[in-house]
């Protein structure tokens, strides 16, 4: 049985303030400062939980609409990308990834799809929502449960920022195969991908697809245009997280992710180890920070926020 626990959370940060509503059965809202800035949406009918849409301070929508909304011109590929959601391509030959309805899984993963299952929804001070997830499989119950926890921030100010803390337990054992598929993911506005002109940069310095995806990095900032504005959105890798740095899954064509556990299909000749053996009863925490800027953001700057953030061990 789904359930939800504390109906409206407000949360004050000097002038800001972040307010959390359920709105209806199914999501909650989260505005900041009066302002919508997305909705989590937990419905037994979806295949995993998700939020959306992303929006800037000022409103402008970062994340691609479909296939919540249908909005002429956008792209209607991978349906299983919905705004800001976590899964993975291969758990115990499980597909909890391209687990849409509609999706069709590639050849070289698991065709049978699984559902990140919401359990409870609790709303609590400040400014954070907690959900319980089973990610079960089809014919073998619970592999893992989850503990998601979102934290929304009124500050700092023409920003939009949020953490993302999430801790997988295992039901009962469970291999996190190597893929390329997963893991904390984003799906960026059509105008803003990298076909279109955006820019993906990380903390070494490197610039575009080519030089971004598949390696290694505490941070991606993935930038550019909607609505005639510059925009980006950054991911932070905790320090803490397994496999730190990540690597980063993030295309051409509006995804964004950070993959702690492929590595084959991203550097062939690596010496590496892909994938993780979660066994019963264990424990896997990772956590995320996410900021949503306008306009060109220096790396200097990032590069301090990111500091910030690993030394107070977000």
């Amino acid at each position: 049985m789904w359930w939800l626990w504390g109906a409206l959370g407000i949360s004050s940060f000097g002038a800001g303030q972040v307010e959390l509503k359920q709105a209806g059965d199914d999501h909650v809202s989260i505005e900041i400062d009066g302002q919508p800035f997305s909705t989590l949406y937990t419905a037994r009918s979806e295949m995993k939980p998700f939020l959306a849409p992303l929006r800037t301070a000022s409103g402008i929508v970062v994340t691609r609409q479909w296939p919540m909304e249908t909005i002429p011109g956008e792209s209607r590929d991978h349906p299983h990308h919905r705004g800001l959601f976590i899964g993975y391509g291969d758990v115990s030959g499980i597909n909890f990834w391209e687990n849409d309805p509609a999706s069709k899984p590639s050849a070289e993963n698991p065709q049978t799809k699984g559902k990140l299952l919401v359990q409870k929804i609790q709303i609590s001070q400040p400014g954070t929502i907690v959900a319980s997830i089973d990610w079960n499989a089809p014919g073998q119950g619970t592999v893992i449960e989850e503990q998601r926890t979102l934290t929304f921030y009124a500050k700092p100010a023409g920003v939009r920022m949020f953490d993302v803390d999430t801790t997988l337990t295992a039901k009962q054992d469970a291999r996190f195969g190597d893929t390329k598929e997963g893991f904390f993911a984003i799906r960026v506005a059509d105008s803003m991908a990298g076909k279109n002109g955006g820019v993906m940069r990380n903390s070494n310095g490197a610039e575009g697809e080519k030089s971004v995806w598949g390696q290694r990095a505490d941070w991606v900032d993935y930038s550019g245009t909607v609505a005639g504005q510059k925009v980006g959105i950054l991911i932070f890798d905790n320090p803490g997280n397994y496999n730190h740095p990540t690597r980063w899954h993030s295309r051409d064509y509006g995804l964004f992710a950070a993959n702690p556990f492929g590595v084959k299909e991203f550097d062939p000749k690596s010496g590496d180890a892909g994938g993780y053996d979660l066994k019963t009863g264990e424990h896997l925490r990772f956590r995320y920070r996410v900021i949503i800027h306008t306009g060109d953001m220096p790396a200097e700057k990032i590069a301090a926020w990111y500091s910030e953030y690993a030394k107070n061990g977000h």
